[in-house]
């Protein structure tokens, strides 16, 4: 009787103990929103592929702040590259008392979920959306760890000048935040150096069909076209360029459409080698650690590699070394902490500037060689 008293008390000891070990476990929630549904289902994949492998990676480092055992967990949201299901996102993710923010991937869904995040005090740090109009308001709470357009744009203008010595452009844009507003950027510096802007045109980022722009575009005889859109237009326009006899074009593009999946969009079209396109960062072969993350990523998500995956990962890594620091997971106590970041991560060492713009952003241009995509710089 008394060995199974002991034994009893035993047990609950052990029962108590696995109760107070529970408790010191604090889950700390990883929001992300992209586009996981959609014509830009693609992009959205890649960028929650690198958010996912952060926290998986996290969660081998057994890591302590606060004095709690952190289990972090990636809480993702679809916004289909719509503002209306962004800033939804954004509210459920507020409502669930996530921790921080990763995203989100388009301007046009980013620029109206910052306020969200603001007013809601979550910290947002974007590795994909480049409107150089997010951080504007001047939210605290808003990071970008990439080039913004103006650097986009501008070096594809200075590209189609100073290289190429281009005397004519259209320019088309599918009026979203980011396809009008890196078109503008383009066409400004365009002129600024002396090329003449002979034809704007516009489309949507739902179109397949620009016969009629580009017939319209075809008529005042350009050397280069700029596209201010996303690579589900980039593909078919290629395509009907070609029909159109437009093979000596040369096709300038931002981010949205320099990614791999431009190739295989643009279906054997041979004015994929007209193709010049501009990212933020470094190309993965010039990111401090980027060949060896590559071989991770393709190892785990084969085929599945974009452009942004690196930028989400270090996203995630960049919030969770502010909340070390912070020793805290608590928004407002570690939210100072992220402006004074100076983190070495896969695409560059980041640091911010004190509107939350990366400091000395990079920019690679790349072109199209046999179908595969490779950097010009």
């Amino acid at each position: 009787m008394q060995m199974k008293l002991k034994l009893t008390a035993a047990a609950a000891l052990a029962l108590t103990a696995g109760i107070v070990s529970a408790q010191d476990v604090q889950v700390v929630k990883i929001g992300h929103v992209a586009p996981m549904s959609g014509g830009q289902a693609h992009y959205g994949k890649d960028n929650e592929n690198g958010a996912r492998m952060a926290v998986e990676e996290l969660n081998t480092q057994n890591i302590t702040i606060g004095g709690k055992k952190i289990k972090f967990e990636l809480q993702a949201e679809d916004d289909a590259a719509d503002p209306k299901q962004g800033t939804a996102a954004a509210q459920k993710l507020c409502d669930s008392k996530v921790n921080a923010v990763v995203g989100h991937l388009n301007s046009g869904t980013t620029i109206p979920a910052s306020k969200v995040y603001n007013d809601c005090g979550v910290p947002m740090v974007t590795g994909a959306a480049t409107n150089p109009t997010l951080t504007k308001p001047g939210y605290k709470t808003t990071f970008r760890i990439i080039a913004n357009d103006n650097a986009l744009g501008a070096g594809l203008a200075y590209y189609a000048a100073d290289a190429l010595k281009l005397k004519r452009v259209a320019v088309i844009d599918d009026r979203t935040a980011y396809g009008q507003g890196v078109a503008d950027v383009f066409k400004n510096t365009a002129k600024q150096k002396g090329i003449q802007v002979v034809d704007e045109q516009f489309t949507t980022d739902k179109a397949t069909d620009f016969m009629a722009i580009l017939t319209a575009i075809k008529s005042k005889n350009p050397d280069g076209i700029f596209f201010g859109g996303m690579d589900p237009q980039g593909g078919p326009m290629l395509r009907q360029m070609e029909q159109l006899g437009m093979g000596n074009v040369k096709y300038f593009g931002g981010d949205g459409i320099c990614t791999v999946k431009l190739a295989e969009l643009a279906a054997g079209a041979k004015t994929l080698n007209n193709v010049v396109c501009a990212e933020g960062g470094s190309s993965i072969q010039k990111m401090p650690g980027g060949a060896a993350w590559k071989a991770k990523y393709d190892a785990k998500f084969p085929g599945q590699f974009q452009v942004y995956s690196p930028y989400t990962y270090d996203a995630t890594m960049l919030l969770v070394d502010a909340m070390k620091r912070a020793n805290s997971t608590d928004p407002k106590v570690y939210l100072p902490k992220i402006i004074e970041s100076n983190y070495k991560g896969v695409t560059a060492s980041i640091a911010f500037e004190p509107s939350g713009e990366l400091k000395n952003p990079a920019i690679t241009l790349y072109a199209y060689k046999d179908g595969k995509k490779v950097p010009l710089n």
